[in-house]
């Protein structure tokens, strides 16, 4: 009998979340590469099969922030922060950006957008991480942070 469907965690490589991660966490930082301005299917494939923990409201009420990467300044950046953000809608999660306030997001003139952090990684993945963007990933996951911590304390 042939198998028609890999294993859902693979033994070894890189980490994968489970749904258990998701219902656990206090905040949740959620990233993918770009992929003609949606996210990668792979994690598209993930949230699919959250259900179970949208139908228990398992995640309603906690933090999420999103980020990506693209190969050019316009390669779906916006779009791909966007379309991460709409099942964490369904679930309730209270949704964080960058704002104005920011000098970067002005400024910047390779990744970041008020809908998460971002990054130019160039045509051959080559393109290191500017000043802005890395200022920009610290700013999100630091108001993240100090969010999870006080809807944890309510």
């Amino acid at each position: 009998m042939c198998e028609t469907v890999e294993a859902g965690v693979p033994d070894a490589g890189a980490p994968y979340a489970e749904l258990r991660d998701f219902e656990e966490c206090a905040g949740l930082a959620l990233g993918s590469p770009t992929r003609f301005g949606n996210m990668a299917a792979p994690l598209k494939y993930f949230l699919d099969s959250t259900s179970g923990l949208w139908l228990k409201g398992a995640l309603a009420g906690k933090p999420a922030a999103v980020f990506t990467s693209t190969s050019s300044m316009h390669g779906g950046q916006e779009a791909t922060l966007l379309s991460m953000m709409l099942p964490l809608l369904h679930h309730g999660m209270v949704l964080l950006g960058l704002p104005y306030t920011e000098p970067e997001l002005i400024s910047t003139v390779s990744g970041g957008t008020p809908y998460g952090a971002s990054h130019v990684a160039g045509a051959a993945s080559d393109r290191a991480i500017s000043e802005e963007e890395k200022k920009l990933c610290i700013v999100l996951g630091r108001r993240l942070a100090a969010t999870a911590v006080k809807l944890a304390a309510r």
